[in-house]
């Protein structure tokens, strides 16, 4: 006998939610974005799920690029952030991963650097976000640069959004106008399209499309989006109640006693905290789902527990299933409840919390 918290990963849905990316630019190649141990839902079966489909994968560093080597991963890795060290560039050409270079020192240390074979670089550009990447006025002469130099194969253009998710700002637009200014003299293939890129900014739908969150069913944006409505989250996280308490008018249940009961209650004590990565921060009200119908938190999440209203539940009792989000309740959804966003309630699930996976 276990804990009863999991997540249960539906890669039928990954595969749905990646095909609905190609979709939206059928000549695009697309590189699944899988950083962050496939943000919380594995890296290895994710991308064993879609390496027939994917054209490579993006990973934040080369930590997390040798877990798919070494797991015979055989698409390209590329590494979203590049080399942190000019020592990481043999592993990268031996192995035949791609790099994102960042910085003009970058091209200096790959040009003095012995490799097996050529890597295949992807040039950032700084088009606003100020982050990460050449400024638009050096990123002709630094393409030129690596495009000169034997250990480096094809390059590949590219830049990352600030604010793609906000549909109703221009900064979006200006970041690809400043793109297409400093390119415009350059023949090669393109990438700017994130999730929120690929689901709704057509221009930014170039050669290679970087689908990230949207692989995992979460929406990027929000408000309703016509094509974010289409995807299916992959990941359910659950578990069970443990325990029910009567609270009466007036007794407060939890630490700091936050919620104090209005009304005769019934109250389940559910096996999930914070140390499973569900957030302190969920506050009364983040709904749940148990028995086919919404209910809610109340009080406050502790390290094991939390708390959750059961009163107009009379058959749920010790062994029922509570959904924390999923299929009917989504991380988007929960998200704004606790201050934050689907991208950290996805990772921010720990090792305790058991994995199931569902390949139909």
């Amino acid at each position: 006998m276990s804990r009863a918290a999991k997540i249960t990963v539906d890669l039928d849905a990954i595969r749905h939610n990646f095909r609905l990316a190609r979709s939206l630019q059928p000549a695009a190649n697309a590189a699944a974005i899988i950083k962050a141990n496939g943000y919380g839902h594995g890296a290895v079966e994710v991308a064993k799920a879609l390496e027939s489909e994917a054209d490579a994968f993006g990973v934040a560093c080369i930590e997390e690029g040798v877990e798919l080597v070494e797991a015979g991963i055989s698409k390209p890795v590329l590494l979203l952030e590049g080399f942190f060290e000019a020592s990481e560039l043999e592993y990268i050409s031996d192995n035949g991963m791609w790099s994102a270079v960042h910085s003009l020192e970058q091209i200096d240390q790959i040009a003095a650097a012995q490799l097996s074979q050529p890597i295949n670089v992807w040039l950032k550009m700084d088009s606003g976000m100020h982050r990460l990447g050449v400024n638009p006025q050096d990123y002709q002469e630094a393409y030129k640069r690596l495009k000169a130099l034997d250990n480096v194969a094809d390059v590949i253009l590219m830049s990352h959004f600030s604010s793609a998710d906000e549909l109703d700002k221009s900064v979006t637009a200006e970041q690809i106008e400043v793109f297409n200014a400093a390119t415009a003299d350059i023949d090669a293939p393109a990438s700017l399209a994130n999730s929120a890129g690929t689901l709704a900014w057509e221009d930014a739908r170039r050669d290679w499309l970087r689908p990230g969150l949207m692989l995992y069913g979460a929406t990027p944006f929000p408000d309703a989006q016509d094509n974010a409505d289409k995807l299916i989250p992959a990941m359910t996280l659950t578990s069970e109640v443990i325990a029910v308490r009567d609270v009466p008018v007036g007794e407060s249940v939890g630490y700091a006693c936050t919620w104090t009961a209005d009304k005769p209650s019934r109250v389940g004590t559910v096996a999930l905290g914070y140390a499973d990565g569900y957030p302190r921060h969920a506050e009364t009200g983040t709904p749940v789902w148990i028995n086919g119908q919404r209910s809610r938190i109340i009080g406050r999440v502790s390290m094991d527990m939390l708390a959750i209203d059961l009163t107009d539940l009379p058959e749920a009792g010790v062994g029922t299933e509570v959904e924390f989000w999923g299929k009917h309740i989504t991380a988007a959804e929960v998200a704004p409840y606790c201050g934050t966003i689907p991208y950290t309630l996805f990772t921010g699930i720990t090792r305790r919390v058991h994995k199931h996976y569902i390949n139909r």
